[in-house]
C-alpha cells in the first residue's frame, strides 16, 4: 500500500468515527492537551486505532484525536504529534495533517511550545506566527511527487493566513490580551540550541524557535488548507537568560498559561 492509500485508509476510518467533517482542526503542542478536555460531546480516537497513524512518545503529548464542539463549531483536536527528532521521516511527521486534508478539513491551527529569541518577549507570551524559516535540513515534499496531494512546487508566499491572524488578534483583544507576532524557525532538535546558534537565528530574523510546526504547515498549504500558527513562549532561548534550559520548565510554563491559551483558541474558533 502506497503513502496516498495509507492516508485514504486512515481518513476513511475517521469519516465513520467523526460522522461529519470538522470545520477546523487544532494540533496541540507540548502541555496544551487540556484544550481537548473542554470540548462538548467529545469523542476520542486513540492514535493506535487509526491505521498507519504514528504515535508520539514525548512527555506532554497524549497521543489521541478528539472531536467535539468548541464555541458552537465541530472541530478536531490532535493531542500530540510525531516529531522529526524521534527518528520519524517527515512524511510520517506530517501524516496526521495529510489525513485531515484528505478529510476535507478547511482550517488548521498549529500550536507549539517555543523558545523566545526576541528579547522583547517574556516567558508565557503567546506569539502569532507571521512566517517561518525552515532550518530542519529537509522538506516533507522531497521525493516522488503525487499530484493528488497538490502542486509539486506549492507557493509559500502566505503560509500563515492573514485572515486568521487578524481573527487571532481580535480574539486576543476581546480577552484583554495583546498578542505578539513574529517569525518561527524550525530546527531538527532534540538538543536545545547553543547561545551562538541563537545569536545566528536572531540575526536572520527569527523571533522564536522550536522543533515542530514547519513541516505540518508546508503540507497543509500544499493541500489547500488555511493555516494559523500560535507559539507559547515557554522559555527564553539559550544565552538570553543566565540559566540552563530544561524540558520541565517548558511544561510548567505551558501549564501556567494553558487557560489563557485555551481561551484564545476558543475565541479564534468562534470567529472562523
Amino acid at each position: 500500500m502506497d503513502y496516498y492509500d495509507q492516508i485514504q485508509e486512515a481518513a476513511a476510518l475517521l469519516r465513520v468515527r467523526c460522522k461529519k467533517v470538522p470545520a477546523a482542526a487544532v494540533v496541540l503542542g507540548s502541555g496544551l492537551g487540556g484544550f481537548a478536555e473542554g470540548m462538548r460531546g467529545a469523542h476520542t480516537v486513540p492514535y493506535g486505532e487509526i491505521p498507519h497513524w504514528p504515535a508520539s512518545r514525548v512527555v506532554g503529548h497524549a497521543g489521541k484525536l478528539v472531536v467535539g464542539e468548541v464555541a458552537g463549531r465541530f472541530i478536531a483536536a490532535l493531542s500530540g504529534r510525531a516529531h522529526f527528532y524521534e527518528g520519524h521521516d517527515l512524511r510520517t511527521v506530517t501524516f496526521g495533517v495529510r489525513v485531515l486534508g484528505a478529510l476535507g478539513v478547511p482550517v488548521l491551527v498549529l500550536t507549539n511550545a517555543a523558545g523566545g529569541i526576541n528579547t522583547a518577549f517574556s516567558t508565557g507570551a503567546l506569539m502569532v506566527i507571521d512566517d517561518h524559516i525552515n532550518l530542519m535540513g529537509s522538506n516533507p515534499l522531497i521525493g516522488a511527487h503525487d499530484e493528488r496531494f497538490g502542486a509539486r512546487f506549492p507557493d509559500m508566499t502566505e503560509v500563515y493566513s492573514a485572515r486568521l491572524r487578524r481573527l487571532a488578534d481580535e480574539a486576543g483583544r476581546a480577552l484583554g490580551a495583546g498578542l505578539a507576532h513574529g517569525v518561527y524557525v524550525g530546527l531538527h532538535g532534540p538538543s536545545y540550541e547553543t547561545p551562538a546558534e541563537i545569536r545566528y537565528l536572531r540575526a536572520i530574523g527569527a523571533d522564536a524557535v522550536g522543533m515542530s510546526t514547519v513541516p505540518e504547515a508546508i503540507v497543509a498549504r500544499q493541500m489547500g488548507m488555511e493555516v494559523l500558527g500560535i507559539s507559547c513562549i515557554t522559555n527564553m532561548a539559550a544565552g538570553v537568560l543566565p540559566q540552563p534550559l530544561r524540558h520541565d520548565e517548558v511544561m510548567e510554563t505551558a501549564r501556567r498559561v494553558g487557560a489563557q491559551f485555551v481561551a484564545l483558541l476558543e475565541g479564534v474558533i468562534a470567529r472562523i
